[in-house]
């Protein structure tokens, strides 16, 4: 046997199981939703196994008038999932990039403490994580109580069971995912050529967006992808934090699952989800695909 057949059957030992076990357990469930969108529903909840193409129609606007009506409220519904999905993934940027920096330059010692402070938190369940943002952000809470003893509000504030609890604890939760590849960029980024652009007579504005921040792009695109589809899609943090005052996609699918027992179009919210991540990934695989090309023209030019 050839050294390359070898290796190849080596590789085939290697993914096969890891393989095996994404197919029939992400590809086939995925394949059996993407059937289940394209269902009608059944009249006590499950499936009639006949095509019906209308549980799409609920939310992008051609519904079946005959059973059902076009209602926007799913748009906003999606909408304003996109749009704390991208607040978390920017707060967390602003928070963690700088942090970046600062455990970046840190001796060796110290960096590996504070690697390990950011992924502390997953040593605690999530649950007991959230409900201490509960306590905390409450009418009766610590913000509040501290914002009255201080003279500075009149009356509590409404903190919790809004947009803003929720993209607060979204950023809590997802920080780690965020860090860890901004770090990975900034560890590795070249300090010689920002001296050099330093000592070109480039400021320190002109030499972070024509140095540093293309250097650590890689790791700000990364960070974005990791945080912001698992943000579209989660329910536990809209659930405890928003209440019912705030619907997203992930708890409008689990309503249509479990309440609802509207199989299909609970199965068609998921896969818009899945294709607004599907989207996102094969845009960052191509950006990435085309980073490296560029940068050995830019070495060739």
């Amino acid at each position: 046997m050839s050294i390359a057949s070898r290796r190849r059957v080596e590789l085939s030992l290697l993914l096969g199981p890891v393989s095996v076990f994404l197919a029939l357990f992400f590809l086939v469930p995925l394949a059996i939703m993407m059937v289940t969108s394209f269902l009608a529903p059944g009249l006590y909840g499950g499936v009639e196994w006949s095509f019906y193409p209308h549980n799409f129609g609920r939310i992008l606007g051609f519904a079946d008038p005959a059973f059902e009506e076009f209602d926007p409220i799913y748009i906003a519904i999606f909408l304003r999932s996109l749009k704390i999905a991208a607040f978390t993934v920017l707060t967390a940027l602003i928070v963690c990039y700088p942090a970046a920096f600062c455990i970046a330059s840190l001796p060796a010692r110290w960096k590996n403490f504070c690697l390990f402070l950011i992924t502390l938190p997953f040593f605690t369940s999530l649950i007991v994580r959230l409900f201490v943002w509960v306590l905390i952000l409450r009418q009766t809470g610590l913000v509040n109580e501290a914002l009255l003893s201080s003279g500075l509000v009149a009356r509590p504030l409404d903190l919790i069971y809004t947009d803003g609890a929720i993209i607060l604890g979204m950023v809590y939760v997802y920080i780690p995912f965020m860090f860890m590849p901004v770090y990975a960029s900034v560890e590795k980024l070249d300090w010689t050529l920002v001296r050099a652009s330093l000592d070109l007579g480039a400021g320190p504005i002109r030499t972070f967006l024509r140095i540093i921040l293309p250097l650590t792009a890689p790791g700000i695109a990364g960070g974005a992808v990791i945080v912001f589809i698992p943000a579209l899609g989660n329910f536990v943090v809209p659930a405890i934090l928003g209440g019912a005052k705030v619907m997203m996609l992930g708890n409008l699918i689990e309503q249509q699952f479990l309440s609802a027992r509207n199989w299909p179009f609970g199965s068609a919210l998921a896969m818009m989800v899945m294709s607004v991540m599907l989207v996102l990934l094969m845009v960052y695989v191509f950006a990435s695909s085309r980073r490296p090309a560029a940068a050995i023209q830019g070495g060739k030019a």
